[in-house]
């Protein structure tokens, strides 16, 4: 079951994608106009959930899609 022990198998790939374009938490929030607290709980992959409003703000930025920012895993691929 995916949802034992309350893990999600969903990564968020928001500080891959910020380290590649050198970008700190503030100035995500600054060109995104998200709140530090939503920017740094996706960081540190402590979302519980994403708006998609967030979403797409992200994904405009970095210019990518979606599947770039969230990725899906199987349990035995960790």
């Amino acid at each position: 079951m995916y949802l034992e022990g309350n893990t999600v198998p969903i990564r968020c790939n928001l500080s891959t994608l910020m380290g590649k374009n050198r970008y700190k938490i503030q100035d995500v929030c600054e060109k995104t106009g998200l709140a530090r607290g939503t920017v740094s709980n996706l960081y540190h992959d402590k979302m519980q959930r994403i708006d998609y409003d967030t979403l797409e703000k992200l994904c405009k930025l970095f210019d990518c899609q979606a599947d770039s920012i969230l990725e899906f895993y199987l349990e035995d691929e960790e």
